[in-house]
This record gives C-alpha cells, structure tokens and sequence, in this order.
C-alpha cells in the first residue's frame, strides 16, 4: 500500500492541472460551459477582449464588466488544491523529521513509554504515578502494535474508496471528451444540412432570376424594335419638313420645285395610322407561402438499460502492436489494449492515461536518437519511457537527482554524444540532468527556482545547453534562454530585448538558428547562433498562418518549421522564413513536443489524449 497515496494523489492532481498553463490551478475561475482555468491565464488567453472562446470547448464566453476578475472562482477546485498541496508538504516533511522519542504533554523531560487500557491513553512513567496508578497498562509499542493492524485494515478500506472515486473521475473525463467529439459531430451534420439546403434554395433562386431575365429581354426586344421603326419615318419627315424651310427663306423658285416631294411625304403620313402602343408582359414573383425549410431535429438519445463501466481496461505489461491510424484529418487515436491494423501506415499512435507500462502522465517532452529511439520525457510519472519508431515499448528509467530524489521531467534533448539533457523540477529545486541512454546521471547543475516549465535544446557544434526560463509573477512575468556550457557555466541570455511572455519550448535548426515558442504572444522566435534577432512570426488567432498557444517546435531537413498549435488543436508548417506552409495534422487534443526522427519521421505527443503519435508521412 505504500504506492497508494502517491498513485492516488497524481490522478486527482492531474485533474486539478489547467489546461493552458499546465500547472496546478491558481485562482481557478470556472466559465459557463462549465471548464475551469487559472485568472491569470484566462487573463492571458482573453487579451482585452470582452469576449473569447473556450480553450477546450471553444464555446463563446463573454466576460462580465469587470474582465476575468469577475468570472466566478471556482470553490471546490480551490479547496482540492490546497489540499493536494498540503498533502505534498506534509509528506515532505514526514520524511525529513528525525524519527525521535515522543515526549509527554504534562512531563517534557519524560518520554511517552506506556499506554493505560482503560482510559486508552499514552503515558510517562510519572503519568502512572500521578493519575493512572492501578491502572493495567502495556508498553506503547506493544499498544501501537496492536492498533496498527486495525488502522491499516481502515487504511486500505479508504484508499480503495478514495481509487474507485479516482476510476470515476477517469472515467468522467473520458466521458467529457467523448461528449465534445459528439457535440462536434452534431454539428457538423446540422452545418452539413444547412448548407445543402441552402445550395439547393441558392440553385432555385439562380433559376428564377433567370427566367425573370429572359422575360425581360423578350419585352426589350419589343421595344426597342417599335423605337427604331417609328425613328425611321421621323428622320424621314423632319428632314423633309427641314428641307423645305431651308428652301422656303432661299427664294420662291426653289420652293416651286420641292413643293412636290413635300407633298408627296406629307401625304404619305397624312393617311398612316398613328403608332399603337407596344404591348409587353412583365413577369411577377409570386413567392410560395410555405415555412421556413426544417433542417432536422435534435434528438436526445435514450439512456442504456446498463451502468457503463467507469473503469477503463488496462493495458497489458507489455504493449501489443500499435494500431495504424489514417494521417488524414488527423481526428482518431486509440487507447488501451492495441492491435495491428495494417502492416504500414502513415501514422502510428499509441498510449493512454496511466502510469503502467506505455501509459503517460503528461508527455511534455519528446526526443529521438540517431538509432531511432524515441525518449519521451513523462512529467507526472517521474520518468522517461523509450519506444521504437514503430511504438513498440524497449524501457524506461526514473529521472532520478540524487540518491532516492527523483524530479518531475518537463523536456528532454539529445546532445552530439547519444546522451540525454532533461530540466526538471523537484519539491525544492530545479536542475538540468544529463543521463546516459539507460538512464544513469553523467553530469547535472541547478537552475533558479521559477516553478514554471522549461523547454531544453542542444547547440551540438558548440556544444551548449539552451533552456528557456520564466521569471517575476503575472501579468510581469518575462521570459528568456539562457545558453550553458555542460559543466553549468551560463554563456549568454537570449531574448530580452523582444519581450517573451512565456517562452515554452525551443530548438536548434541545421544553421544553428535558435527558435522559440512563446504561448502567452502567440508566435516564435528567430535567432542568430550568437542570440542576435532575426525576425518572428505567428500571431493569435486560427487562420493560417496564425497560433493559439504555440508548444513544440523542431526543424526538418529541409529547413521547414514545425510547430505544435496547442489551442488550435493541429501541428502547423511553415518555411525557413517563417512563411505558412501548411497544415500537417488538425483534431488532435493538445499537441504538445514534437522532434523530428532521422529518416524524416515527425513524433508528436497529446497531453490531453496521453499519447503520442508517429508520422511516417505528412
């Protein structure tokens, strides 16, 4: 039972994490749709603002006059918090007490060395003398001894309840999901059928218009040929007319001989009927009164007859072949016992909730050898977990400091030897570990204490370590990379003058460019080898081009940029100049690390799915 609380403590805890900053709540404030985040990084998501979409649900959330502050603080996820966290200080300072003799309330001096059966009470030697003489005691230990049995039987009775609340709570998270997929689903089938509707009445609207046309062009005609005829014999009898007082005003000779030809077109009109009117039927609309066309009906679907189990299978110690998964769209991964789809495919996911065997506990961060390892860095677990490019599992190791102390990894990177730089965090410190390929601890050196994440690259021509760091308290925080030499000497900073936010994660392109994603500004950096600035690109929004939330980011052969779109939920490619190429994947939960393998493979890992996904071809 010794595992149980701290087994138990992760899942809860994992459920307290806020999704966009990847922590543990502070100052939650809950939204309409129901999901919970941190003020400040609602404050940071929302901008100035009066109204912004649902991290996870994208619903649209309005704020109140008073901005985030005003949103409503969510009790009960507070309260889980400083629990979790007291919890984690108690522990931690169980271990550190030195294991010395109790002493006795009323007797300092004297130590608690008997226990009274009837009064059940610890005593001292002179507690027996004063108030307890007569009394049947035993020695405390043999008292101890004897409850303990009892205590432990309740212990295990209330971790197994507290576990089977754990399974629930998985389960209701799965059920979430599932919820927000359906939802989707639902949705795009009433935007389907609108739209089909809407094509339809936009066809029969171009067919009416038409006929309206021809109608018209019909009754134009008309017209314009009863104009040219009566034009006709109007240029002909003012001309006539015309003529004939020209001739008139020149002399009486000259009219005596065009009297004749006067006559003879006077007379010509003189007997002609005058122009009938022309007569034309104009088209009128007369519009069908029925109702608005009925794109369908929600319906509620009925509840089963039987309870759904909210316990997922687990997988077994040694994960079956993955399944294949289509690169298209990108909307489909697998979770729990797995099997082989096809003997090729594009894209390979595997893993799930957990903290067995190829199961995760926050993926952060992800690397790959030259041998085609893959080393993803399992931040909640304590570990790293090794798998080929195919995803079957090879091993794992703590990611130990010293002694029995263990950190909780944020990213890990691949130096020029084969060996791994990983940062992470303890209960007290931070540090960036560099282990072998089996996990034993070469070198480390401590970083400064910030209790925010950490993205780790390596400079492999110059051999430096790059680390991202944040600093001050919210809205002030700033961040910056600081550039190591392996023994810890600190080489440079990078990135102060541009003002990051939070600078995430990081790498080294083939040109020794440093780039950075910063997800409070939305966009990456670019950097010269010696940390001079380049330029950036991004920007917030979901068009392309744009980012919400940026985490990973490595380069291919080519130079191109990829970059994991946390928000947007898709993994985006853009050229060396920061130039929109395209989307590689959309509908993922939250694509976190990415790393590119040595044949062209792109590994990216969810940490909302607990997983991690293998692109063989994008």
């Amino acid at each position: 039972m010794a595992a149980a609380p701290s087994s138990l403590g992760m899942h809860f805890r994992e459920e307290l994490t806020c999704s966009i900053c990847l922590e543990l709540f502070t100052r939650p404030k809950v939204l309409p749709c129901q999901h919970t985040f941190c003020q400040d990084c609602l404050q940071d998501h929302a901008g100035r603002g009066g109204a912004f979409q649902c991290p996870n649900c994208r619903q649209q959330v309005r704020l109140p006059c008073n901005g985030v502050a005003g949103l409503p603080d969510n009790h009960l996820v507070t309260s889980l918090c400083e629990r979790l966290q007291n919890q984690a200080t108690l522990s931690g300072e169980t271990r550190e007490q030195p294991q010395s003799g109790h002493r006795c309330s009323f007797h300092p001096s004297e130590k608690l060395k008997l226990y009274c059966k009837p009064c059940q009470v610890p005593l001292c030697v002179d507690c027996v003398e004063e108030g307890h003489d007569g009394h049947p005691n035993i020695s405390l230990a043999k008292a101890t001894q004897e409850r303990r049995s009892s205590a432990q039987v309740l212990i295990s009775e209330g971790r197994s309840i507290l576990e089977s609340y754990s399974s629930f709570i998985r389960g209701l998270r799965e059920k979430e999901k599932t919820l927000i997929e359906q939802k989707q689903q639902t949705d795009n089938s009433i935007i389907q059928t609108y739209n089909q509707i809407v094509q339809k009445l936009t066809e029969k609207k171009d067919h009416l218009l038409s006929e309206s046309q021809q109608n018209y062009n019909k009754n134009l005609v008309k017209i314009q040929t009863e104009r040219d005829r009566v034009l006709a014999d109007v240029n002909e009898l003012s001309a006539a007319c015309d003529q004939a007082e020209q001739e008139l005003q020149q002399g009486w000779v000259e009219i005596l001989s065009q009297q004749t030809a006067l006559t003879d077109i006077v007379g010509k009109y003189r007997g002609k009927a005058a122009p009938t009117p022309v007569q034309t039927q104009p088209a009128v609309f007369q519009p069908t009164d029925t109702t608005v066309p009925v794109l369908g009906h929600v319906t509620v679907q009925s509840l089963p007859s039987a309870p759904i189990p909210a316990e997922p299978a687990p997988i077994p110690a040694e994960p079956a072949p993955i399944p294949a998964v289509p690169a298209a769209g990108g909307t489909g991964h697998h979770h729990g016992n797995q099997r082989q789809e096809k003997p090729l495919s594009q894209r390979v996911t595997f893993g799930q909730e957990g903290s067995g065997t190829g199961q995760f506990q926050g993926p952060y961060g992800v690397a790959v050898s030259d041998e085609g390892e893959i080393f993803v860095a399992d931040y909640w677990n304590q570990r790293i977990q090794v798998f080929t490019l195919q995803g079957t599992f090879v091993r794992q190791f703590p990611t130990v400091v010293s002694g029995e102390e263990k950190m909780k990894p944020y990213d890990v990177a691949m130096d020029g030897e084969g060996n791994l730089w990983v940062v992470g965090v303890t209960r007290s410190d931070e540090f960036a570990v560099l282990y072998n390929k089996q996990g034993r601890v070469l070198r480390m050196f401590g970083l400064q204490k910030t209790g925010r994440s950490r993205g780790v690259a390596m400079d492999t021509r110059r051999n430096n370590i790059l680390i991202t760091q944040i600093t001050g308290d919210r809205p002030n925080h700033h961040g910056e990379v600081l550039v190591f030499r392996p023994d810890g000497t600190l080489v440079r900073t990078v990135g102060q003058q541009q003002g990051m936010g939070y600078p995430g994660y990081i790498t080294v392109d083939g040109e020794v460019n440093i780039l950075v994603s910063d997800w409070v500004n939305s966009c990456v950096y670019v950097y010269n080898e010696d940390g001079q600035f380049l330029f950036q690109f991004g920007g917030e929004g979901s068009g392309e081009g744009q980012l919400n939330d940026p985490r990973g980011i490595c380069t291919d052969r080519a130079g191109n940029i990829i970059v994991a779109d946390g928000l947007n939920r898709r993994v985006e490619m853009f050229d060396r100049t920061g130039k929109f190429l395209k989307h590689i994947t959309t509908g993922m939960q939250y694509p976190c690390a990415v790393a590119m393998a040595p044949q062209g493979q792109l590994v990216v890992t969810d940490v909302k799915n607990y997983s991690v996904s293998i692109f063989h071809c994008y």
